[in-house]
């Protein structure tokens, strides 16, 4: 039986890069190792140490046309915060290319941005809701 989700991959041109970007989000390094010619890098938010998201060097031909599209047009990653507007002034003020301002949904306050390669994250604060009055609306 599965129990949980231990790494999620992401591939990137940059792993410097795209761990400096990671960290502006608050990701630490949590395993950062080298096999041969084999970097293998990932990072966890300080509350989840349990999934990692693993930052793979995009190396061959089809790898390298995924970076920036492993979603297509939607959130490639869901991040929840205690403070949507805190954090979206952070991130602008770190140079983060926000694509939706923060915004009061019926499920909280959500923004979304894009990462170094274009992926969209998606940041909620949720609130507390009756989800029952979604059904069949999802």
């Amino acid at each position: 039986m599965f129990t949980k989700i231990t790494h999620i991959t992401l591939f990137v041109h940059d792993q410097d890069a795209a761990l400096n970007f990671y960290k502006k989000l608050g990701f630490a390094v949590h395993t950062d190792a080298h096999f041969g010619t084999l970097r293998w890098l990932t990072v966890h938010l300080a509350e989840q140490a349990d999934v990692e998201l693993a930052l793979v060097l995009a190396d061959s031909p089809e790898e390298k046309a995924l970076v920036g599209k492993q979603a297509a047009t939607k959130p490639l990653l869901s991040l929840e915060t205690t403070d949507c507007m805190k954090d979206y002034e952070k991130l602008v003020a770190d140079g983060v290319e926000c694509t939706e301002k923060p915004a009061a949904q019926p499920w909280g306050t959500s923004a979304a941005f894009k990462d170094l390669y274009g992926n969209i994250i998606y940041v909620c604060q949720p609130c507390l809701i009756d989800v029952s009055r979604f059904s069949g609306v999802l």
